[in-house]
């Protein structure tokens, strides 16, 4: 037999099957190997591939900010649900060591296929200024700038949001803004990776957001090529009452068909005042959280497109176990074959507590530092996408 029938040669097709399969740090060190092996792992059709092949629900993004000495500082960073789950604690003070914090006050927006999207700002008398910066954490790629968008200030809430469109292959930051020029209206703007300015892409009626003491109803949550906020019913803006649970709506918006839908709450929810209502998503669903009275309600919408999948999550007393500020309690990750679930009270007494979903049964409880506040959690998988529009 010749030395070259000895020769094997993979085709290109075959060993992106086997590399898309490996993981990030491996694949980093490939980009060393040669120009041929760096080319392969940066070519778009791989990075989908790799994204496509990356196991989900494995990380977090985890957001908090840090209060030391009169000074104030906002960490972003990824973390394994697995430690978290295992050593809460300990794996946010490692973290809180190993990063560095942002130099600015940083709002972010969210997560998506591996990228993060930052929001910044400025304000004049008359004029706010909006925009925003979208990094992979895992390989340290940074965009410059977005367009600024700027408005007249006002006092009312504006409502962001970050997405991909896998139709047109772009992501997106979304601005629903109410009442502009006293309209009565909302205006929909959209700023896609690599575009030059914002553009309007919907005006309808406006809709007021129901936004808590932590503001996360400011921040859509994104699911299925949608971005969702909760926001008051139509029929009741102007009730100083307030609404009850029941009777809240999410305001959903598409990115691909650039419309506008409402959904209705989960069936079986209380008619009770809604008290610091947050939605969010959780492995890949939309996670509705609130109070009632002395409990701490979880819903979970396993079927996106299906009105009737809403199941109730956890249904938890913390009367014996929160002392202080029960109103930011957030659920920073679960897993599914066990029925574990991470929550964190994040202000005064910041704690972890553990939760079985299977019968609401307290697991444990684990003290992480008055120094750090506002601690939420994004989905988040490790990608090799770029931030920016190749």
């Amino acid at each position: 037999m010749s030395s070259s029938q000895n020769n094997c040669v993979l085709s290109q097709d075959i060993l992106m099957e086997i590399l898309s399969r490996l993981p990030i740090k491996d694949i980093g060190r490939l980009k060393c190997v040669s120009k041929g092996l760096n080319h392969l792992v940066s070519d778009s059709t791989f990075v989908k591939l790799h994204l496509q092949r990356s196991s989900k629900n494995t990380h977090m993004l985890l957001t908090f900010e840090d209060y030391h000495i009169n000074r104030t500082r906002n960490y972003a960073v990824v973390c394994p649900v697995q430690e978290l789950l295992d050593h809460p604690s300990s794996t946010l003070k490692t973290l809180h060591h190993k990063h560095l914090p942002f130099n600015r006050k940083y709002n972010v927006l969210g997560a998506c296929n591996g990228l993060v999207c930052l929001q910044d700002s400025c304000i004049d008398d008359e004029f706010e200024e909006y925009w925003f910066r979208i990094g992979n954490p895992t390989t340290r790629v940074m965009t410059k700038d977005s367009p600024h968008i700027r408005l007249n200030r006002r006092d009312y809430w504006l409502m962001f949001g970050f997405g991909y469109d896998e139709w047109s292959d772009s992501y997106q930051v979304v601005l629903l803004d109410n009442n502009r020029n006293q309209s009565q209206k909302l205006e929909v703007s959209v700023c896609c990776l690599g575009d030059t300015c914002w553009r309007n892409t919907l005006t309808c009626d406006a809709v007021t957001p129901m936004i808590g003491l932590q503001s996360r109803g400011t921040c859509g949550a994104f699911v299925s090529g949608t971005l969702n906020w909760l926001v008051y019913p139509r029929s009741h803006c102007d009730d100083k009452r307030g609404p009850k649970m029941n009777e809240l709506e999410i305001f959903c918006y598409d990115l691909r068909k650039e419309t506008r839908s409402f959904f209705s709450m989960p069936d079986g929810i209380l008619e009770v005042r809604a008290f610091e209502p947050v939605l969010k998503v959780l492995n890949g669903c939309l996670c509705l959280s609130h109070h009632h009275e002395d409990n701490f309600v979880v819903w979970l919408k396993r079927e996106f497109i299906d009105e009737k999948s809403w199941s109730k999550l956890l249904n938890i007393n913390y009367q014996d176990d929160i002392d202080q500020c029960p109103s930011y309690m957030n659920v920073i990750c679960m897993r599914e074959k066990d029925g574990a679930v991470l929550v964190a009270n994040t202000v005064f007494d910041a704690n972890f507590i553990w939760y079985n979903s299977r019968d609401d049964r307290r697991e444990g409880r684990e003290y992480y530092g008055q120094d750090i506040w506002s601690l939420f959690s994004y989905d988040y998988v490790q990608s090799l996408v770029f931030p920016r529009r190749k």
